[in-house]
C-alpha cells in the first residue's frame, strides 16, 4: 500500500519529504517519517543535547466526556483516574479478563468530566464500545488533532517566549489550554526521550505552521527535525516501553513488564482485577534491561540462553552510540532478572555474552525529565 492510501494522514507529510523522508513507516493507519536524509544518531544528539522535533500524531486519540465517564474510564482501566486533577495526566493499561495487556494509554483529564485518551497500537478501541454501552458519557475519535513533540534540554527555551503561559511552572505529566504563535493549542510536559519536553496539541489546519515556527525558534539552539528510527533510539535508552513491541507473548500482565505501578488494586473492581490480584507473585517473565557484548544491534527476538538452557527473548534493541553500547529490553524468568546475571544472547549476528543491568540505561535516576527541585518532599 502506498502512504497516500493510508486511512490517516499527517499534514505534515509534504515537511517529512522535503526533508528526506520516503514514509515508508506505517502506525495506526498513518505514513511515518522512519528516517530523514539526516544521520539518526545526529538528531539523538541533538534531543540528548539540544533539541528536536517530531511529529507523532500517529497516536490515536479520543476524547470521553459525560457526567459517567469517571465511572466508566475507572471500569475500563488498571489506574484510578479520578485521582487525577483537571491539568494532570498519569500512564494506564487496559488488560483484558485474563489480565493480559491489550493495551497502553496515556490518560489527561481536562475538566471534571472531560478526559482525552491517547493510545498506541493496541486494541482499546475494539472494546471501548463495551464500557461506554448505557452509560451517561461518550467517547469520539479526534484525528484532527495533530501533537508536535520538542524534545531536549532547550525545549523550555525555544518555547517558552512565543506562549502566555509560563511553561517553567508545568510539572512532568501536567499540561494545560493555551496559544503558541498565536494558535489555539494545549501545552503538555511530557514525551517518549528521557529528556525535558513538550507536546503540543494543535488543530491539523495550524500544524504546518506550528512546525515551521518552532525550527525557526529553534534555530538559534540547534534544533533539529527528528525521525522515528530516533524516537525509537531515545526511548530504548530510557527504558521506555513500546506496545506491543516489548509484550511479544501478547498475554503479559503489567506484573510481568514492570507496569505495576500502573495498577490501583484498592479501587473498587475493575476490568480484569480479579484475574490480576490472582495473578500477583505469580509472574512469569520480567522485563529487563541487558547489555550485549556486540559492537551492533541484535535483532529483536534473538534468543537468551543460561547455562545452555534457553530461558528469554531480546524484545527491543538498538546499539546506543550515546552510550556506545549494544542494549536492549528483554523478558527473563523472574529468577535471572539481578543486576549483573550472566547471560548468553544468541542471535543471527553470532552469540554473546550479555549482563542484566539497571535501568534506565541513559539517565538511571530520571533527573533530566524530573529534576529533583520538582518532586515531592
Amino acid at each position: 500500500m502506498k502512504p497516500e492510501d493510508l486511512p490517516r494522514q499527517s499534514i505534515l507529510n509534504e515537511r517529512h519529504k522535503a526533508l528526506g523522508s520516503k514514509l515508508d513507516g506505517e502506525w495506526n493507519g498513518m505514513p511515518l517519517a522512519q528516517t530523514y536524509a539526516t544521520d539518526p544518531y545526529e538528531e539523538v544528539t541533538a534531543t540528548r543535547s539540544r533539541a528536536g522535533l517530531i511529529d507523532v500524531s500517529a497516536l490515536r486519540l479520543i476524547n470521553a466526556v459525560g457526567p459517567d465517564v469517571v465511572k466508566v474510564l475507572n471500569q475500563m482501566l488498571t489506574s484510578d483516574v479520578d485521582k487525577l486533577k483537571p491539568g494532570q495526566s498519569a500512564i494506564s493499561n487496559i488488560v483484558n479478563e485474563q489480565g493480559h495487556l491489550i493495551d497502553d494509554v496515556l490518560i489527561y483529564r481536562n475538566g471534571p468530566t472531560d478526559y482525552r485518551i491517547s493510545h498506541g497500537g493496541g486494541s482499546l478501541e475494539d472494546v471501548i464500545d463495551g464500557f461506554f454501552a448505557g452509560s451517561d458519557a461518550t467517547w469520539t475519535k479526534d484525528d484532527d488533532t495533530h501533537v508536535l513533540s520538542l524534545q531536549g534540554p532547550r525545549a523550555l527555551e525555544i518555547l517558552d517566549p512565543h506562549t502566555p503561559m509560563d511553561l517553567s511552572t508545568i510539572k512532568y505529566f501536567e499540561h494545560a489550554p493555551s496559544t503558541l504563535f498565536g494558535k489555539q493549542v494545549t501545552l503538555a510536559r511530557g514525551g517518549y526521550s528521557a529528556e525535558r519536553g513538550y507536546e503540543v496539541f494543535c488543530k491539523a489546519a495550524d500544524a504546518v505552521e506550528i512546525w515551521d515556527k518552532i525550527l525557526e525558534a529553534g534555530e538559534p539552539f540547534g534544533i533539529m527535525p527528528t525521525s522515528w528510527t530516533c524516537l525509537d533510539t531515545v526511548r530504548l535508552e530510557g527504558a521506555l516501553l513500546f506496545f506491543p513491541f516489548d509484550m511479544p507473548r501478547g498475554d503479559e500482565t503489567p506484573w510481568e513488564v514492570g507496569a505495576d505501578w500502573s495498577v490501583d488494586l484498592e479501587k473498587p473492581d475493575f476490568h480484569g482485577k480479579a484475574a490480576l490480584v490472582e495473578k500477583k507473585g505469580k509472574e512469569r517473565v520480567a522485563n529487563v534491561g541487558l547489555e550485549i557484548d556486540a559492537h551492533e544491534a541484535v535483532e529483536a527476538g534473538a534468543k537468551i540462553f543460561k547455562d545452555g538452557e534457553e530461558v528469554g527473548t531480546v524484545n527491543s534493541t538498538i546499539y546506543s552510540q550515546h552510550l556506545m553500547k549494544s542494549i536492549a529490553l528483554a523478558h527473563v524468568p523472574p529468577a535471572l532478572k539481578a543486576w549483573g546475571t550472566l547471560l548468553e544472547v544468541r542471535s543471527a549476528l553470532g552469540t554473546f555474552p550479555a549482563h542484566v543491568v539497571r535501568t534506565p540505561f541513559y539517565d538511571p535516576h530520571r533527573i533530566r525529565t524530573h529534576p529533583l527541585e520538582e518532586r515531592a518532599g
